[in-house]
């Protein structure tokens, strides 16, 4: 548990420099925005590993019993989640994560103005719901109480760096997801980035429904949906 603990921490305090303007801009301006950014994502990727390797290394105590609906919770919300972090992160989006600049919002914007945040907090409720032991609920619980957290703060940052403009912005898109569309506030529209994030999506999870999530994390999830 420890060792776990450590790399979930680890994992986190990561992810929070891209909410640390000065942290993140230093680094850049160090490194350079291309290395910055693949080094970020690099690292990510080995501690989200590490995180996993821990995790599965954990023992299993149980909190809930499963059923096959908790299953079908993930095969949901997990493929939207992903898609909202994929699209979110390459869609210029002044309004909160992204990992490109710009003025103009993308497609995504007008679904949420925190689709990253958004798509992993689903992402992590998914694989919550279904998996009722104590490490999955300190694992999934711990992202999504962290994405679902980052979302004032960055509204706070956001409404400091555009100022007037920030109004503007907002008017158009929403922090829940959807609301601004069914408000008539805002209209979907499809870009690259969406288009990619949604193709990407579909492959992603056809590979791990296919056998890739049972290789990976020893769970197959269409397995354990339909079993009664």
């Amino acid at each position: 548990m420890t060792e776990f603990l450590l790399a979930l921490g680890a994992f986190l305090a990561l992810h929070s420099i891209p909410a640390l303007p000065a942290i993140r801009e230093r680094l850049i301006s160090h490194l350079g925005r291309a290395t910055y950014f693949s080094l970020y994502s690099a690292v990510s990727i080995v501690l989200l590993g590490w995180v996993f390797h821990a995790a599965l290394n954990v023992d299993y105590i149980p909190l809930w019993e499963p059923a096959p609906w908790q299953a079908w919770a993930t095969l949901i919300a997990a493929p939207i989640g992903v898609f909202l972090v994929l699209a979110g992160l390459f869609s210029i989006n002044p309004l909160s994560v992204s990992i490109r600049q710009g003025d103009d919002p993308g497609a995504v914007v007008a679904i949420t103005r925190h689709p990253v945040l958004w798509g992993f907090a689903l992402w992590a409720l998914g694989h919550l719901i279904a998996n009722g032991d104590l490490r999955s609920l300190i694992l999934f619980g711990g992202f999504a109480l962290f994405a679902l957290g980052a979302m004032p703060m960055l509204e706070r940052r956001a409404r400091r760096r555009l100022n007037d403009a920030w109004h503007g912005q907002a008017a158009k898109t929403s922090i829940l997801p959807l609301a601004a569309l069914l408000r008539g506030r805002a209209r979907i529209t499809v870009d690259a980035p969406l288009a990619v994030a949604a193709l990407a999506t579909v492959v992603t999870t056809a590979w791990l429904l296919s056998g890739g999530h049972a290789v990976l994390f020893q769970a197959d999830p269409l397995l354990l949906a339909t079993t009664f």
